[in-house]
């Protein structure tokens, strides 16, 4: 037999919840019996998430008013719970910005009220309201009703007007519109001049602007720096940088120094030219000179992430408005994964992102084909406390419609129209575009009952949508519906002539 070789005592330390328990076992007691340390309590289940927070006061108030016939507006309005004031009554309009029958309905019921009287702001909500659905002849007659109450029209009235008239392509009627303020009790002055240039302008008007208005009125209104930069930048959103750099030197000439938001204006332009030999020379021409270099001008001439190193050597911080522009220029070169890198170092730093920030990301995500982040970075972007916009949804619906996901593009449309974030003109032609795609009878009848809800909500189709949605119906047999569609377009021009104050 063979002897064995005697074992010391072995020594075991088990680690349970933190505490350290000892024993030792010998081959001399093979039969002891080792009592089980007792297992850890059970860890308690996490405390259930808080519930969402109550609707604000403007949100259950515009809930309410979507959801009354003209019989209970009145009873909603004048209820003793609600303390009506003008950012309240601000706020619910805003609410029902993409709803305007409802809102000037609003409007025009809550002026009746017994203790509540409109302010100028409102008034302005109602003019912009009514000018958009192309309603001229009640814009009008609210500014009339303003300046009987004394409070108002003002220049951003006029402003308004303008932009509306402008939008609907009638530059000269805006023209019009500035020239005739003084009619309305309203003087023009400088701000107001300058309003009425950016306004044509930021919509390509620019030869009407300078030859027009400029021109002829710069003497008058003494044109400053911000005068000629708006010139400058309409010639360069067209594209026609010679002829800004023609408006830079008049200013020079005319004893004006330009300002940094000027040499932005033109490296921009040279940018959107496609002139970047020229856009390089003028940045090399502005450090040499010694002009004012800031954020916008190292984001405009770098676009790349060497922007941080060559604004720290400056001493220039970055902006929520730089960390934008790197987001956009990586999802643009499909590295969104990159982009998301860039966001969390955003947030790393203490900055806070804003809507535009929000929106970069779901787009580059929805591109990358990458829906279902989309949808989760717009529930992240609710949960950090930055309330999803139209141009939100409207980015979602669009890559839903555009990847053949119809459905879920109308299930989106269908929680924007319960109020969370109304639907706006875009979103009506997102959708009623992708209803061709599939060329169903069912969808084409649901492009022609979306096209009646954006007329009923205001909204002012273009005619080839009308014709559009009619040729589809009659393709597809629904001859009957088509002759609705066409009751529709014979008075979509305007809205119905029930706001009377």
């Amino acid at each position: 037999m063979l002897a064995l070789p005697h074992r010391g005592p072995v020594q075991t330390t088990i680690n349970i919840s933190n505490f350290f328990f000892s024993f030792s076992t010998s081959s001399s007691l093979p039969h002891q019996i080792l009592t089980a340390a007792a297992p850890p309590p059970p860890v308690p289940p996490p405390p259930p998430a808080p519930p969402p927070p109550p609707p604000s006061l403007d949100a259950s108030i515009a809930a309410s008013i979507l959801a009354s016939t003209p019989q209970t507006l009145p009873r909603i309005l004048q209820s003793p719970r609600i303390r009506w004031t003008p950012d309240l009554v601000d706020k619910t309009l805003k609410r029902l910005w993409n709803h305007a029958p409802k809102a000037l309905a609003f409007f025009a019921q809550l002026s009746r009220h017994p203790t509540y009287a409109h302010s100028a702001s409102s008034f302005d909500h109602a003019i912009d309201l009514a000018a958009r659905a192309r309603d001229y002849r009640a814009a009008w007659a609210f500014v009339a009703r303003m300046r009987s109450l004394r409070l108002g029209p003002s220049p951003k009235t006029f402003a308004i007007i303008a932009e509306r008239y402008v939008a609907a392509g009638k530059p000269d009627r805006a023209v019009k519109v500035f020239l005739s303020m003084h009619e309305h009790g309203c003087r023009q002055d400088l701000s107001s001049f300058n309003t009425v240039l950016d306004i044509l302008c930021k919509s390509r008007h620019v030869e009407m602007a300078s030859n027009k208005l400029f021109k002829v009125l710069r003497g008058r209104f003494k044109a400053d720096c911000v005068s000629y930069n708006i010139i400058a930048n309409g010639w360069c959103l067209i594209k026609r940088t010679p002829m800004a750099l023609e408006v830079l030197k008049e200013m020079v000439d005319r004893g004006l120094n330009p300002s940094s938001t000027t040499y932005n204006i033109m490296l921009k332009g040279f940018f959107r030219a496609g002139q970047v030999d020229e856009a390089w020379q003028f940045f090399l021409q502005m450090k040499k000179r010694k002009c004012d270099i800031d954020v916008v001008t190292y984001t405009t001439i770098k676009k790349a992430k060497r922007v941080f190193d060559e604004m720290a050597r400056e001493g220039i911080l970055p902006s929520v408005v730089t960390y934008n522009a790197m987001i956009q220029v990586l999802c643009k070169k499909d590295n969104v994964e990159n982009a998301i890198l860039v966001f969390e170092e955003m947030l790393r730093k203490g900055y806070v992102p804003n809507s535009i920030t929000y929106n970069l990301v779901i787009r580059g995500l929805c591109h990358a084909g990458h829906m279902d982040r989309a949808v989760e970075f717009m529930s992240r972007m609710e949960a950090d406390g930055c309330e999803a916009n139209v141009q939100t949804y409207n980015i979602i619906i669009r890559y839903f419609c555009d990847a053949g996901e119809i459905e879920n593009g109308m299930h989106l449309f269908e929680k924007m129209g319960s109020g969370v974030c109304l639907p706006n003109l875009d979103t009506y032609n997102i959708l009623i575009s992708s209803m061709f795609v599939r060329k169903k009878s069912d969808d084409l009848v649901l492009a022609g009952k979306l096209l009646i809800e954006m007329v009923d909500r205001g909204f002012v189709p273009r005619k080839f949508t009308f014709n559009r949605v009619l040729d589809g119906l009659l393709l597809t047999g629904n001859q009957g519906f088509a002759k609705e569609i066409l009751r529709v377009q014979s008075k979509s021009g305007r809205l119905p002539r029930r706001f009377k104050l």
